[in-house]
Formats: C-alpha cells, sequence, structure tokens
C-alpha cells in the first residue's frame, strides 16, 4: 500500500511539473515572492544601506556582483539554480525611505519593489515583492518548491543582521526617481 502511494504521489508531481512547464512555454507564465522581515534601525538607516547595491553580496548568497552603472541603471551578475547569469535592470521608482522599485531590461524576466515602512524611531519593517519568469525544468521545479521565497527570506535575514550588527548605513544615495524615470536630487 505504500508504495502505491508514493507511486501515485510521484504521478501528480509528475503531472504537476508537466502542466507547470507547459505553461510558462506557453506564456511565460509569472511566479511572485512577498517576504517581509523588521530590522533595529531606523528606516533612513535600513533606507541608506540598501541604496548600496554594489554591497548586495555581501547579503545575497547567489549575487556575485552589481555595478551601478549610473542613478537608475544596475548591471546584476549571479547564480540563479546553479546557473551564472547576468542581465540589467533599470530602478523606475525611488522615493527616499519609502520605496525602491525596478525591472530587468536584458537577460532574466524579473521586476519588484523593497519597501521601507517605519515601526518606531529605532524599528522598521521592510517588505521585498518580486516577480520572475522561471526558464526551464530545473527552474521551474525550483519555483514550485519555493526556491526563491527561501532565498528571498534568506536574503533579508542576512540583511537584517549585517545592518543590525554594524548600526549604521555605509553609504547613501537620497536622489528621487519618479514616473518620469528621471532621477532628481534630494536633500
Amino acid at each position: 500500500m505504500a508504495r502505491l502511494l508514493k507511486l501515485a504521489a510521484l504521478a501528480i508531481g509528475g503531472v504537476l511539473i508537466a502542466k507547470k512547464l507547459k505553461q510558462n512555454k506557453a506564456g511565460g507564465k509569472n511566479s511572485s515572492v512577498s517576504e517581509s522581515i523588521t530590522v533595529n534601525v531606523p528606516v533612513r538607516t535600513a533606507y541608506d544601506q540598501w541604496t548600496q547595491f554594489e554591497e548586495f553580496p555581501s547579503f545575497m548568497d547567489s549575487v556575485h556582483e552589481i555595478r551601478q552603472l549610473d542613478d537608475k541603471r544596475l548591471h546584476w551578475r549571479a547564480d540563479v539554480f546553479g546557473k551564472t547569469v547576468e542581465w540589467d535592470a533599470e530602478i523606475v521608482e525611488q522615493i527616499p525611505d519609502r520605496r525602491i522599485a525596478w525591472r530587468s531590461t536584458t537577460g532574466k524576466p524579473n521586476s519588484g519593489a523593497v519597501r521601507f515602512e517605519p515601526l518606531s524611531a529605532s524599528r522598521t519593517r521592510i517588505v521585498l515583492e518580486m516577480s520572475y519568469t522561471p526558464e526551464g525544468a530545473i527552474e521551474t521545479v525550483g519555483d514550485m518548491l519555493g526556491a526563491v521565497c527561501m532565498e528571498a527570506r534568506g536574503n533579508l535575514k542576512r540583511f537584517k543582521e549585517m545592518i543590525e550588527a554594524r548600526g549604521h548605513e555605509t553609504g547613501a544615495w537620497r536622489g528621487s526617481i519618479q514616473d518620469s524615470g528621471k532621477p532628481v536630487t534630494t536633500h
């Protein structure tokens, strides 16, 4: 009986994976992640550290390098399910101490936003929301198993540990990027 249940579970899993692969081939079905964490630093400290994009590899395990090309464009090099990939992204909205939103312009299709919500003078909730399109069987299976959610959760946890241990940001960019996509300097 146990063997029959295992075979049934494998068959159902195979059908679900096949269905998901077919959906992805047909329409590039997006997946999404939403994770949050509370950090014990002021909102300005959390936000200012997050604007230091080139330091992301220090808390994002799969990210090898981020090069900031200008105020709104970034070049990423990271592992995606064991394969090194590169892509460009642009910041489409940036409001100091509140929100940073982006979308890829080349390579891996992805977009998202990070919100910063002050809970008190010394506590901030960071909310990461991301959309992406799994490509191929390995990414689809990883997506179904929640690998991207686990990665996002781990990255936020490491960011929390880093910023709380340090207690201050390593730099800041206080400019804004509005719907026009053009940087606006603020103080």
